[in-house]
């Protein structure tokens, strides 16, 4: 059985959660893990690179000469891709590099992350975590204190204040639990929980969907 440390912002121990074996997933997902990720960062890329063909280059398409008797190459088109000025002959075209993910490689990939994080230590569970209005000062003083200077910060619900406080600090991201992806968890070297996170989180490690309204 796993054990997680529960902190105050103070960075004083509050207690243990317990995780059990049964929904630690450490045997397999390791492929599940590579092909969200992949499919993750294939999302943003744009896909607007665009080249015109020879035959979307504007221009006549009278021959240049005639084909004989110049002493000079052949040419039939002012538009050819040898031509300066001409169409690009193996250029990129406006395509969608999406991914197409089934439910259960998602869930499986995002329950296999959770649950190495977890092994190694690395998520952080804190009583509350909430700002009166926008302090980055504070922010960094409760992350110092937790050990986390660098962390993915997971909130049940969206905060403002908190998302401001977190927005100038580097290495630090602020997400929602349902919202959380493979990808995040994965990129910072801690995940530092709210309790009430903490409970919709453990939901997701044991499989479940998380479906209410934003």
């Amino acid at each position: 059985m796993a054990t997680i440390t529960m902190y105050g912002r103070d960075g004083q121990v509050k207690g243990d959660v317990n995780v059990a074996d049964e929904i630690m997933v450490l045997d397999r997902g390791e492929q599940a893990v590579r092909d969200v990720v992949v499919g993750n960062q294939a999302c943003y890329r744009a896909g607007t690179a665009s080249t015109l063909t020879k035959g979307e280059v504007a221009g006549s398409n009278k021959k240049p000469w005639k084909q004989k008797g110049t002493g000079r190459a052949r040419a039939g088109l002012r538009q050819s891709p040898v031509w300066r000025g001409g169409g690009v002959a193996f250029g990129p075209h406006p395509r969608d590099y999406s991914v197409k993910l089934n439910k259960k490689v998602s869930r499986l990939a995002f329950r296999r992350a959770l649950s190495e994080r977890i092994a190694a230590g690395a998520v952080k569970i804190v009583e509350e975590l909430s700002f009166a209005e926008p302090k980055t000062k504070e922010l960094v003083a409760t992350l110092k204190a937790l050990e986390a200077s660098s962390a993915l910060v997971v909130t049940l619900a969206v905060d403002k204040n908190l998302s401001l406080s977190a927005r100038n600090v580097p290495g630090v991201e602020v997400s929602r639990a349902r919202d959380c992806s493979v990808y995040q968890i994965l990129r910072y070297p801690a995940v530092v929980v709210t309790r009430a996170a903490w409970e919709q989180l453990q939901k997701r490690l044991e499989g479940d969907s998380i479906v209410e309204e934003a």
